[in-house]
């Protein structure tokens, strides 16, 4: 099965450099619903040659961290060679890598050991 993933917010970092849509051809067929918590920020969106559609780049942000969730790709079918794929995968990590922020506020600096070391 065919399947054609859209950009839903082209104003996203992971999407930077990609086209409004890219299609990849021999893919599972997944359908909503999926079972997952509402997205932070929804980033693509796959239609099936059936007509189903299927939330396939979501992101997530839990405290410090951040998660995305991309859909595409198959132990079987060589997804992850597809020019644009590996492009979401590279603009993804850049995307939840950590950034330089402040310690934590619970952060009170070096602490006394509470024994001493041999």
């Amino acid at each position: 099965e065919r399947e054609r993933l859209w950009v839903v917010d082209p104003t996203h970092p992971i999407v930077g450099d990609l086209p409004e849509s890219f299609e990849l051809p021999n893919v599972e067929m997944y359908g909503e619903p999926f079972g997952i918590p509402k997205p932070d920020e929804l980033v693509f969106i796959s239609w099936f040659q059936g007509g189903e559609v299927f939330r396939s780049g979501c992101c997530w942000r839990r405290e410090r961290g951040k998660i995305f969730y991309f859909r595409p790709g198959h132990e079987t079918f060589p997804i992850y060679y597809d020019e644009n794929v590996l492009k979401v995968i590279c603009n993804a990590v850049r995307w939840a890598a950590p950034n330089k922020m402040a310690a934590p506020s619970w952060v009170q600096g070096n602490t006394q050991p509470l024994e001493k070391m041999a």
